[in-house]
Formats: structure tokens, sequence, C-alpha cells
């Protein structure tokens, strides 16, 4: 049955579900536009915080939280609040399953919940990234079970998360926001509600377009990133400065886009996403051979720079099990603190299991664990003591003056290029 109509009490514009990187930027950009705004978190810990103005991700500061509590964002850990709301959006993580897709717990879980306080005439929009049909063939059938029906009592639609931690460009506000729902009214609905606060909404045909938008920008991504990943290995080989080669090509205007090498891949979106593009395609009887050559090209980075480390040591007449080895920076991309499916990990726990002593530099992380021990972090990066450091993230912070006299360097990202004594990926 539909909930109580009389549930009133004064009504929310928008409700998003998860107050991690992707619904607290949008909270914040809708409660910037005036919209009322609630967060809806299932931690009581990060409820606490963020209503009592402490920030928990890069992109949004404790004073930028501290303006939007005065806008009149609240957190909450109450699902009810959804009975009052216009539009409920569902940001929800969606990591990978054991075989190999989305685990959509979180997803249900969500959708249980809109649909035990759905109300007629409310907007669903899902935002978590997942394979074509999810919105369709998932999220819509839990929804209907309190009797709404979607399409015709409800609004159903999907809109890809385009959130890049750390952008100083492009955010919430000035990144085109694609919508499709599951009609066009649907798509009108969710296009209504994101241009109060978006600069740009494009219309999708449906919510399958939608769901497979996201998934083609991040294997785009994933198989350009594995081709330079794998050009490095041979062209060191070739005795080609492969980061001069990018910058060459990239002075082409036309047909072509710079993509870099580096340890492996991170973040939540390229080394998982193409994986949920995958496992529907095996499903038709299909193998996505491009998805997992890429997957297995980028998984193997982690190995090669090992391999790197201990032919470098070996230069010095050094063993890597009887060597201290400083890695400088272990998030997955520069200047943040994220630490998502950072390949850093796993080049840890080789260097570990190969018998090294490892020590880490990170300016935004004071506390990293591997194989569930507390690595050792060095605060004082230029007289740190090591027999080699390693550049995993390309930190702003990572300059030729900053880095420790006497110690061997290995730069993975190319930051350092043409610094006398750093070695190239």
């Amino acid at each position: 049955m539909a909930p109580n109509e009389n549930a009133s009490e004064t009504p929310i514009d928008l409700v998003v579900v998860g107050q991690g990187y992707v619904g607290l930027p949008l909270a914040q950009a809708a409660t910037a536009k005036g919209l009322n705004v609630v967060g809806l978190d299932r931690s009581k810990r990060v409820v606490a915080a963020l209503n009592g103005g402490t920030s928990h991700i890069d992109d949004i500061t404790d004073d930028e939280l501290g303006n939007m509590l005065r806008k009149g964002y609240t957190a909450s850990t109450d699902a009810s609040v959804q009975a009052r709301a216009k539009a409920i959006v569902i940001c929800v993580p969606t990591p990978l399953s054991e075989v190999g897709g989305p685990d959509l717990t979180a997803v249900t879980s969500a959708a249980r919940s809109a649909g035990d306080h759905l109300m007629s005439g409310t907007l669903v929009v899902l935002e978590s990234t997942t394979y074509p049909g999810t919105t369709e063939e998932v999220v819509a059938p839990i929804l209907e079970k309190n009797g709404l029906k979607a399409g015709e009592d409800f609004h159903l639609a999907f809109s890809p998360e385009r959130v890049d931690p750390g952008n100083p460009i492009y955010g919430i506000v000035n990144t085109p926001k694609v919508v499709g729902g599951l009609t066009p009214d649907c798509t009108a609905a969710a296009a209504a509600l994101y241009s109060q606060f978006i600069d740009t909404v494009v219309e999708a045909k449906g919510t399958r377009e939608a769901e497979m938008a996201k998934l083609l920008e991040n294997t785009y991504r994933h198989v350009n990133i594995a081709l330079v990943n794998e050009m490095a290995v041979f062209c060191r080989e070739l005795g080609v400065d492969l980061w001069d080669a990018i910058g060459l090509a990239k002075t082409k205007p036309f047909g072509y886009q710079a993509f870099y090498p580096g340890p492996g891949v991170g973040g939540h979106c390229i080394p998982i996403d193409p994986n949920y593009l995958s496992y529907k395609v095996r499903t038709l009887g299909y193998p996505f051979r491009f998805v997992e050559l890429a997957q297995e090209i980028n998984n193997r980075m982690p190995e090669y720079v090992v391999s790197r480390a201990m032919a470098s040591l070996n230069k010095n007449r050094l063993a890597l099990s009887r060597s201290r080895v400083l890695l400088l920076g272990v998030t997955y991309k520069p200047d943040i603190a994220d630490q998502r499916e950072s390949p850093s990990e796993p080049v840890a726990k080789k260097l570990i299991d190969a018998g090294a002593e490892v020590a880490y530099h990170d300016p935004h992380v004071e506390t990293w664990s591997v194989n569930g021990r507390e690595v050792e972090r060095v605060t004082e990066l230029s007289s740190a003591k090591a027999d080699l450091a390693i550049v995993l993230t390309n930190h702003s912070e990572y300059t030729a003056e900053s880095l420790p006299d006497g110690v061997a360097v290995l730069d993975t990202r190319g930051a350092l290029r043409g610094v006398e004594g750093v070695e190239l990926l």
C-alpha cells in the first residue's frame, strides 16, 4: 500500500541518498540555488559530522559545508524524510561483485527505502553507475511494490554521475548532466530538476542510453590508459621517451587525446565501471575483449613497477629483500586524499611480499595500512632515508627540490622528467 498521504510536514525539494563523493557535492549545488535539501545517509557518524560542520570529502571544505548548513541543508539517517520529497536522487556505491558485475546491494536497499516512503508524483533518479537495464529491470520493480506505477504515478530516471574529485575546472554545476527517463515525461521531470542548479542538461533517449553513456566514457579511458601503459613497457626497451612522444602527439589539434602511463589505474570509475559492461556483454554470450585485455594490462602494472624497482636497486648492488623503499603518494590521483582503488596498495603488497621494508610519504594521508598492518609514515621528505623512492602519485609537493638527498628515484608518473638521477617508468 502507498504511504499515508497525510504525512504533511514541510515539503523537501530534494533528498539525496548517499552523502559521499557524489551525493554531497550534488546536495551542495542544489542548496546553493535555494532548494530545500536533505542528505540521507545510513552512517550516523557521517551524518553527525555533516550536521556539525565537518566535511569528509576533498571537494567540500568545512567552510563550504557551513555555508550549506546556513542555507538550510541538513543530513539525516531518517528514511521517512523521503515521504516529503519532491525528488529523490540515489547516489550510493556499486562495487564489483564476486562474479565481476556491480554489487547492487546498496542500490536495492536504497530503492526499497525510497519505495517504502514513495508518494505519488515524486521523481526518483538513480545516479549510481551500473549496467544498462538496471533502472528499468531492478529499481523500477522495487519501487513499484508500494502499489505505484513507474512512469504513471511517479517519475523514474537515470543520470550518470560525472564527479571528478579534485578537478579545479569542472564540478557539478558546469559539467553537462545527462538524464534519461523511463518515459519522455520522466526525462522531462529529471531535466527540470537538474536544470535548477546545473548549467547544461542533455536528454537521453531513455534510461539504458544514459546508463551506457557512463560506461562508454570510462571504458574509453580504461582502454586508452592500457594502451599507453603497454607502450611504456616496450618504449623503455626501445630507448624511447614515451612522455616526450605523447607531448609531441598532442600538438595535433584534431583526432588525438593524450593519455599517460602510470603504476595502474585508480578511483572508483576507471578500474571498476568497464567491468559492469563486460559483465552484461558476457550474459549475451560474447566476450568483451577490449575491456578484458585492458584490465589485464592495467592490473599488470604494479608488478612491472616492482620489477623496475628491483632493476634500479640492482644497479647499486642492492637486493630488494634488503632494501628500504619509500613510496611517494598513495592516493589514486594528485592533491586529494581519495585512496579508492589506488594502485599504491598492490605495489606496496608486492614490495612487502618480496621482503622490502616499505614506508610512505603523502601530505594528504595521515595513516595507511597494507595487508592489515599500518605502514610507517615519513613526514619530512627532504631528510628521509631510503634506498629507493618511487613516485606513485604526482602530488604538486613532489619537485626536484623536495626529493631526499642521495636517494634513487623511480618516477611512474613522468612528473620529474629531466631531473638528474630520476628514472622514468
